[in-house]
């Protein structure tokens, strides 16, 4: 049975040869896995950067969008902004694709651009509610590729907390039951080996004393 699913092992040779090449290929792996995890932490880090650039550049025009939206409620009323809302869809078109990074498949958004009308009547509005329409149709392009990028950090960051599990299952368990049952097995290998030069020794020993004394016994029937 193999070491690497807790199971025991026979001291022999081939299991040795087996377990030897089962620790290199976790080594390998573990190389692998690092360059992963380098490859990983640096678009992770370019992408944090990304999100903020971002989230600085639409923090003037969301708060300008805000503001316009909020004038619009001074000179309307809460009522009548909140009746003119409602027949504005609450909803945009965006197309929808998959891009990969680092072989993480990462979905991306686009709003399509389409000439902006205006659901409402000019009879009861005003406007600040034009001006706020328009800058929050600008911005919302830009909202959704902050929220691409934010949801790939995401994606990322939980293959790298997969990637960091694996690697430290390699470093701190596999590895080393690797290491300690090939070392165990050298051990019982040497002490057998040990114990079978003794015998041969032994045995040596023995078969050339009986020679001796073959050889006595000859030379006493000459005698």
């Amino acid at each position: 049975m193999s070491v690497s699913f807790g199971g025991g092992f026979l001291p022999t040779k081939l299991e040795l040869i087996r377990i030897r090449r089962s620790l290199q290929v976790a080594r390998n792996l573990k190389r692998i896995l690092e360059d992963k995890r380098d490859v990983l932490l640096t678009r992770l880090n370019e992408l944090i950067s990304r999100a903020e650039r971002m989230r600085n550049e639409l923090m003037k025009p969301l708060g300008e969008a805000y503001e316009s939206l909020f004038r619009a409620y001074m000179d309307m009323g809460v009522a009548n902004l909140d009746s003119v809302a409602s027949t504005i869809p609450e909803s945009v078109e965006v197309e929808s694709s998959l891009t990969t990074i680092i072989g993480i498949k990462i979905p991306t958004v686009r709003v399509r651009e389409r000439p902006r009308r205006l659901s409402y009547g000019f009879h009861s509005t005003t406007a600040r509610l034009d001006e706020a329409s328009r800058r929050f149709g600008k911005v919302i392009g830009e909202i959704c590729k902050a929220a691409e990028v934010e949801n790939a950090i995401y994606r990322l960051a939980e293959e790298l907390r997969k990637t960091q599990r694996l690697l430290n299952a390699l470093d701190y368990v596999v590895i080393p039951r690797y290491q300690e049952a090939a070392k165990f097995i050298e051990m019982v290998l040497e002490e057998r080996e040990r114990e079978e030069f003794v015998k041969l020794k032994h045995v040596k020993r023995l078969l050339e004393r009986r020679k001796m004394e073959a050889e006595r016994r000859e030379l006493e029937a000459k005698s």
